[in-house]
């Protein structure tokens, strides 16, 4: 990390004016690159993508999302550090300050995601998303974000996953063909998605297999789905359970492109050649 920001430094000192702004801003910035893209950072300093994208070759890297590697990697803390963390975190918790509470409870859940991944009913739920001819993602409107996110990671695997919520008519989709034979619905429920329940039963009638992504006090029964993963408990009335919700997605997309082996590592290569084509190279 030190390596890179020194760097930066250096860039922002006898660089070309381009090369000067573009490091002031990763160094003023440092924690926001997580969520950058080399066209949103060529966006904010009025430049082209390409400008970005060589100004990170000059430094070293691939891409942006090298440098999010190089990030992770060299920041990471020791066992010592979190166990000092966590001993602080319950202690605050405990004294009842909200965010520790509300960390605490996030730590636990991210736990109660890592336990499910050994547990048989994830391994199906991979090999169901890897094996089906084609996937569709149904969600409420407002979590569509998080449904298109974890259809376009899933793409990383295979091809024919279609993200869905409802507008426009959109769950009629599944029911334009003939039958959902060979087909998966994957359904994230969540206390606003009334229609949950009957487009699971709906699409089983039709042939699809059905897994759902609930709550733990979500009251479904097993008819309704082939398969369930189970999240928390939801913290109050309303609530979407959004932080173990985006880990589960993360965690599912991750096993589904692991699983996918040198076949997601081809397509990410065929993906690449793509978007260099489009000018966008590896600067994404």
């Amino acid at each position: 990390m030190e390596d890179f920001v020194q760097k930066l430094r250096q860039y922002a000192k006898s660089g070309t004016p381009a090369e000067r702004r573009i490091a002031k801003y990763f160094s003023e910035h440092l924690n926001d690159l997580p969520f950058e893209t080399a066209a949103s950072v060529a966006d904010r300093l009025d430049l082209s993508p390409m400008t970005v994208g060589r100004f990170l070759r000059s430094l070293g890297y691939q891409g942006l999302d090298s440098v999010k590697v190089h990030i992770r990697e060299t920041t990471a803390i020791s066992p010592t550090q979190m166990q000092a963390s966590l001993t602080e975190l319950q202690t605050d918790a405990s004294a009842g300050k909200p965010l520790a509470v509300l960390v605490s409870e996030q730590i636990q859940a991210l736990h109660h995601i890592y336990h499910l991944t050994g547990q048989p009913q994830w391994n199906e739920a991979v090999s169901m998303i890897s094996a089906a001819r084609e996937v569709f993602v149904a969600t409420h409107a407002r979590l569509s974000g998080f449904a298109a996110h974890f259809a376009q990671r899933l793409t990383q695997a295979r091809d024919g996953v279609h993200p869905l919520d409802g507008t426009a008519s959109r769950f009629a989709e599944l029911f334009a063909r003939l039958d959902g034979n060979g087909a998966l619905l994957i359904v994230i429920d969540s206390p606003r998605f009334s229609k949950a329940r009957l487009l699971a039963r709906t699409a089983r009638r039709y042939g699809y297999k059905v897994i759902l992504i609930t709550s733990q006090d979500a009251n479904w029964i097993p008819e309704q789905a082939n398969l369930a993963l189970a999240l928390p408990p939801v913290r109050s009335d309303g609530d979407d359970n959004l932080p173990p919700l985006m880990a589960m997605l993360d965690c599912l997309s991750e096993a589904v492109i692991t699983a996918a082996g040198d076949e997601a590592s081809a397509r990410a290569r065929r993906m690449a050649e793509f978007g260099s084509m489009l000018g966008e190279g590896g600067s994404r």
